[in-house]
């Protein structure tokens, strides 16, 4: 049982919890609480280590002794110390250290869904994109220069498993450039002027969402082939990131599926 503030598992748990340089030099990344550790698990993520309270609920109980079937390095830890640590106000017993996967990933050939959130810097719209693509299908997500780290502790509570189950590759403009031959690229804007509904998602695309702030680079808007709006007859003038970019991976989704 850890017993002390001072224990290396701690301290390397706290200098995850920072900033995307630590993450990327310990090459792992923090994923706290029962459902996402479950999701890692049931994922067959390479987990570094495990740590957890005795006062944890009857499912992170059942959690741990999975974990340590599967051969996971797991070890308890005095409450008060686990809470101090925690990323969540109401801590739930139960946090992984998690490999982190290779950012600059190859991705199948055949993927022809990708979704590229340019300079999104809100944590909670990024997880919400990643869990959105996650859910649509997408076949990668490509993080380009000045979006948050989608690995950081609050993307990934935001994104509720989606880490587990695509590739989210974080690449420069001309890596993004390569690998989207082939593609039409589609740009999401207010001031898009083909209406989502009238897009054709049917063929092989990669869709943009911009950032909250600035919108889109101009390094994406370069590559973008059709630039498209949500049409929104009520009186807002526009969506957040998560919430608009939710909305046109889905009718992507909407159109493949008719299509079949």
């Amino acid at each position: 049982m850890i017993l002390s503030s001072h224990n290396p598992k701690l301290k390397l748990v706290r200098a995850l919890a920072g900033r995307p340089k630590e993450r990327r030099e310990a090459g792992a990344f923090l994923a706290e609480g029962v459902r996402l550790v479950e999701d890692a698990l049931d994922a067959g993520w390479p987990f570094m280590f495990v740590l957890y309270s005795s006062d944890t609920s009857k499912r992170g109980q059942q959690l741990v002794e999975r974990l340590v079937e599967a051969g996971v390095d797991v070890e308890e830890v005095v409450p008060g110390i686990l809470r101090s640590i925690a990323e969540t106000e109401t801590s739930q017993g139960v946090l992984a250290i998690l490999k982190l996967p290779e950012l600059t990933c190859n991705t199948d050939s055949k993927v022809d869904f990708i979704l590229i959130p340019d300079q999104i810097r809100d944590p909670g719209n990024l997880g919400t994109l990643i869990r959105s693509a996650a859910a649509a299908g997408a076949g990668a997500i490509y993080i380009p220069p000045e979006t948050t780290d989608p690995f950081s502790p609050k993307v990934v509570r935001a994104g509720m498993g989606g880490h587990f189950r695509l590739p989210i590759c974080s690449l420069g403009w001309d890596e993004i450039r390569d690998r989207l031959q082939g593609m039409t690229v589609f740009l999401a804007g207010a001031s898009g002027a083909t209406s989502c509904w009238q897009a054709d998602f049917h063929g092989p695309l990669a869709l943009v969402v911009g950032g909250e702030a600035e919108g889109a680079s101009e390094q994406a808007k370069r590559l973008t082939n059709i630039f498209v709006n949500i049409p929104m007859p009520g009186k807002i003038e526009s969506l957040n990131a998560g919430v608009a970019g939710s909305v046109l991976l889905f009718e992507v989704v909407r159109q493949r599926s008719e299509a079949k």
